[in-house]
């Protein structure tokens, strides 16, 4: 078990993030929808997870849709005192389990509400909006949507503000409103079209969460991966979740699993040490990506 889980990050007053955080999507049924098969080992991993030090949870009120919120707040309530739970607004389920864009000003209240209720919480520790689809930014105007937010946050129901599947310009345009303490955009060692934004967020003290830190590798890219965790004595998944620990001092991770051995394999991650050699061949990954 990890016993640093690679520090922490503190992008504001009040937020501090262990970068070895947990992302709670896959205690929802397939597809994210629905109940899990086993209600128990789901309430197990969250349980583990905070006993070994995580106090950064991501979430949404859509996950299931409610399943994952209430199964949190089964496995956690009440909170620990350090425990961060970070949640997310903008879309709804429909009844076939497909995802829709819902990002009408008074539905994100409304999902605000929903996440408050599920969760038991008066407040919610950070609300990211999210924005364009999970691998395709847009650059439509955020400032009614980013506002409604601002305005729940004034009445104290939200603590901090964040934003996913954003754009360099759409975090200009939020920060105008409101301050920005995550942005949670797709971004791992293949995927690495947000570079300069990990960059920005970093010098502007942003919390950079990446979302799918294992996922878009070519059979190529894997055979680098695979051959660079090989030599380190680890899995791919550790290597490639360590890359992005030591890509940028303001990045926090979020990997998912519903297996408590799986868990304990990704927290390991944080204190695997990436020789030079090996960063150089993994930063090839990503010019491979770029051509």
């Amino acid at each position: 078990m990890s016993a640093t889980l690679g520090g922490t990050v503190t992008p504001a007053d009040g937020l501090t993030l262990t970068r070895m955080g947990y992302g709670a999507m896959q205690l929802a049924g397939p597809h994210v929808f629905g109940p899990p098969g086993d209600r128990d080992r789901a309430v197990a991993v969250l349980r583990a997870a905070v006993e070994a030090g995580v106090t950064h949870i991501d979430t949404a009120d859509f996950y299931g849709p409610a399943v994952v919120n209430e199964i949190i707040r089964e496995a956690l309530y009440p909170y620990p005192a350090d425990l961060r739970i970070v949640t997310k607004v903008g879309a709804r389920r429909g009844a076939d389990g497909s995802w829709i864009v819902s990002r009408h000003p008074e539905d994100l209240k409304t999902q605000v509400h929903d996440n408050l209720r599920h969760l038991g919480v008066e407040t919610l520790d950070v609300v990211n909006l999210r924005l364009g689809d999970v691998d395709t930014p847009n650059e439509d105007p955020v400032a009614d949507q980013f506002g409604a937010l601002a305005d729940l946050r004034q009445q104290g129901l939200i603590r901090h503000l964040g934003l996913s599947a954003a754009s360099a310009r759409q975090l200009d345009e939020a920060r105008s409103i409101a301050p920005v303490v995550t942005v949670q955009n797709l971004y791992n060692l293949a995927q690495r079209r947000d570079d300069a934004l990990v960059e920005r967020t970093a010098a502007e003290n942003i919390a950079f969460v990446p979302y799918f830190p294992l996922g878009g590798f070519t059979p190529l890219q894997s055979e680098t991966l695979t051959k660079v965790a090989a030599r380190l004595d680890a899995s791919p998944q550790q290597v490639a979740l360590a890359w992005l620990l030591r890509r940028s001092p303001n990045i926090a991770l979020i990997p998912g699993t519903s297996s408590p051995e799986h868990l304990r394999e990704n927290l390991a991650a944080a204190d695997l040490t990436l020789p030079a050699d090996a960063l150089g061949e993994l930063n090839g990954i990503g010019r491979q990506d770029a051509r």
